[in-house]
Parts: structure tokens; sequence; C-alpha cells
């Protein structure tokens, strides 16, 4: 078998693998990147969070043109051409996949297509149509993502059981949808179709939904769902799940005890992902592993010298696409002698695209006293945003949490419009390590969103003027 000397050999093209090969060849590194799917951009780009925001894009305009006569527009009998929305969802995703191809071949990475298996010693197999052929690198990047976690005893089909692959494959929207699990992915799907005119219940195992955000962020979800109209059911379990005839039935029990029998014509199961390290290898090398996930060090290190790993496959960080980029800018930084500055995982921003919206970064308010922090807290509701009146979207909240001592910025939680674009200001000023007195210092332009992140800080000093 043939042996081809690289600089730097990276397994797959998620937002994390293809950002660190893109940024290999800006560093003059030999970089081949190798791929098992036919289209470049992983999990994030192809059936992750690509498609679900075009999805929660054309919810939003849907809901605009259903409800128009509040704005005075009168708009007749409009109609939902659920096809066509997809196809605009596939055409987004089919161009940006395209622009990954051309973004690694300026930056001249080679593209091999075929799946990966680590050999040890710097060696790299890649089983391909053409046959097998073994690569070899200084350095290996593993960058593989994940893959959703089922039920046991289900398996996805195309027709009633669905991850968050089969449910963007839909051609028409369904009557009736559950929903169990409640994180990102599950809440997302719930208020795409939930807009779309589909029954929704979400049934959630743990005490609250969206269940790794501030305990505020998600009662106020939990209350903005019931308002629309979603069942949520938490600290409850479905057993008994089975496919009679066209439709899902399962056995709810409620966290009060009660049983009751649920039936729809899609079940979505968002019960969490799992990394993809079967089969790629890792028993040929030294890399250790933690419930499945590979262990790294602070610049991305795994326990097999010359070989790194990022993204959804690490242990200890969350599973987000902006997060494999940044480990993937550490790792080659790393590799290539370059200055590189370990992950901060107090900085790390968290967003969630339902309606309203959730944005939030640092320590919740339960994280930050469990800690022993004496803490100062500052709320400005987006009632007293007169640009979120004008948006008709003015439900949430802005929370921060903050040290009573020294106004270090601990923890921001937004719940409301565009919370995932107002995020990056606390992000940023956490980052500088800039106070509560700085941003109250800081000139928010009028009216504007982002004007309510300045009155939160001010809110800390019960300063804020328009609440």
């Amino acid at each position: 078998m043939e042996k081809v000397p690289y600089d730097l050999i990276v397994i797959g093209s998620g937002p994390g693998g293809y950002s660190a090969a893109i940024r290999a060849g800006q560093y003059g590194l030999k970089t081949a990147l190798v791929e098992k799917q036919p289209k470049l951009g992983g999990t994030c780009l192809l059936v992750g969070c690509i498609p679900t925001k075009a999805l929660l894009q054309t919810a939003d305009v849907w809901e605009r043109f259903v409800h128009s006569d509040k704005e005075g527009i009168q708009c007749e009998n409009p109609r939902l051409d659920y096809p066509k929305v997809k196809e605009r969802k596939d055409g987004i995703v089919n161009k940006h996949s395209n622009g990954v191809g051309l973004l690694l071949k300026r930056a001249k990475v080679e593209r091999i297509t075929g799946f990966a298996k680590l050999k040890g010693k710097g060696q790299v197999e890649v089983a391909g149509e053409s046959g097998a052929q073994t690569l070899e690198a200084k350095n290996i990047l593993v960058a593989a993502g994940s893959e959703a976690r089922m039920i046991p005893g289900l398996s996805p089909d195309a027709d009633s059981i669905l991850t968050n692959v089969e449910i963007l494959n839909l051609t028409a929207v369904p009557r009736s949808l559950i929903i169990i699990g409640a994180g990102a992915v599950g809440v997302e799907f719930a208020s795409i179709f939930r807009r779309f005119g589909t029954e929704v219940t979400v049934v959630e195992m743990l005490p609250r939904i969206v269940p790794l955000e501030d305990e505020d962020i998600s009662k106020e979800l939990e209350r903005a769902f019931r308002k629309q109209k979603i069942r949520v059911e938490t600290g409850a379990r479905a057993d008994n799940i089975q496919k009679v005839g066209q439709c899902v039935r399962l056995q709810l029990t409620t966290k009060d005890g009660k049983q009751e029998q649920l039936d729809a014509e899609k079940l979505l199961v968002a019960v969490g992902r799992k990394p993809n390290t079967d089969n790629i290898g890792i028993e040929n090398t030294r890399i250790e592993l933690d419930r499945g996930f590979i262990k790294t060090d602070e610049y991305q290190r795994t326990g097999e010298p010359g070989v790194y790993a990022i993204g959804d496959v690490v242990a200890g960080t969350p599973q987000l696409a902006h997060v494999a980029t940044m480990e993937g800018m550490i790792a080659v930084a790393h590799m290539a002698g370059k200055p590189a500055v370990p992950l901060n995982r107090s900085r790390i921003p968290a967003c969630t695209y339902t309606d309203p919206g959730i944005g939030s970064v640092g320590l919740t308010e339960a994280q930050a006293r469990a800690q022993g922090r004496q803490v100062k807290i500052g709320r400005f509701p987006f009632a007293g945003n007169s640009r979120a009146t004008i948006l008709g979207k003015h439900e949430g909240f802005i929370k921060v949490v903050a040290d009573e001592g020294y106004g270090e910025i601990l923890g921001v939680h937004i719940i409301g419009p565009e919370a995932f674009e107002l995020i990056s200001e606390p992000v940023a000023a956490m980052n500088a390590e800039a106070t509560v007195e700085t941003m109250m210092q800081t000139i928010h332009a009028h009216p504007t969103l982002y004007e309510a992140v300045g009155e939160a800080f001010n809110a800390v000093y019960g300063l804020s003027i328009n609440a």
C-alpha cells in the first residue's frame, strides 16, 4: 500500500475539521483532509446547525405572515409550500458545502474521500471506493464528530421514528410530533414545527427543559412554549415506544406518576449525541477514552504522540461547532509552533434558536452560588425595550450574574429576540475581563435590542432606567 507523507492529516470535515485544515494551509503545512461523506461540512452543515436554522428562519417568516394583521397588513389565506421550504434549506446546505470545497482548494488542502482509521505511528488507513491506502503524517487531527444517540431498542427510519437527520428530510409538515429530549435539538424542532401548525409534545426526563441553561431561562422558555400551545412534560418518562399503523405510540409517565397513552404521526428522538470514536482505530494508539470521548490536554493533544482531537469527540467540552473550530485553531497553532492559547471554558457562548431565542455564557446563578461566590443579579425585561416592542418580540429578559465585591461578570443569560446575537457583547466583555462598571459606562445605541444588555448591567446595581 502507498505511503504519502503529510505535515497534517485531518479526519472529518465539520466546522472544526475544515477550519483546522484551512488554518494549517495558511501556516504552510502540507495538509490532507479525509471525509467519508461525499459532501463536505459534517453534521453541522449537512444535517445540523445550518439546515435547522434555515427552517427556523422560514418559521419566523411564516409566523409574520400568519399574524400580519397585527402590523396592519392584510394577507389573506397564506399558504405554506413545505417542499419549497425544504428546497430552499437544501440549497443553502449545498451552497455552503461547495464553498467549503473551494476554501480547502484555495488553502491547498488535499481532499480525500473515504473512511479513515488510525493505525498508530503517524499512519492513517483510508478505505475508499478504489480500495485502501495508507497515509503518513507528522500530525493527525481527529475531528470525527458525533451522531444522535438512540433509545435502546429503537432504530430511526424515514417514516415515523426520526433523529435530526430524518426529520430534515420530511417533505410535508406532520400533523403531530412527540419529541423526546428538551435540549437544544429538541426545543428547536418543537419551535419550528409548532409554528408550521404541528401539534407538538415535548417529553423531558429531567426536571426542566434546556437543563444546561440558568434555571430562570428554562422557566421562561417553558412558559413561552405553553403559551404557544406546545405541551411540555418535564420529569417524565416515555416507555413502550412502538409503531402502530401510520403512527407512533408510547406510554407517558408524568412527574406525578400518572400514565397516559400518546399517539403521534412522528417521533423525534433528541436525547443527546455520542462521539464517533468506534471503528476509527483507537485501539491501535495510546489514546485514552472517557465514556467514548477522547481525553486531551489543553492543546488538544491525545495520549498518542502527534495525534490531536477536537470537537464532539473530545471529553469535557460542549458539543458545539464554534468550540470545535476554536479547538482546531489551538491544535494547529500548537503543532505549527505558533502561539496557542488554550480554550477558556468559562467563555464559551451557547445559543438556542427557539422563539424566543436563548444566548448564554459563563456561570449560572446556581453555579456561582455553589462555588461560594457572593453574587449580585441584574435583570432587565425586553418589555422595557422599545426596539423589542417594535419587532413585536417583547417576551423574555437579560440576566447578569456578577461578583458582589469586584463587579466581575460571572455569567450572562438571555432569552428573547435575537438572544443568540446579543450574547456576543457579553462574551467579548468577559473575554476582555471587563467589569459591570465598564459595561455600564459603555454607550449602547438607541433604539436597539442590544441596549437592553446595557440596561441589564445597570440593573446589577438597581440603576436600570426603563424597568
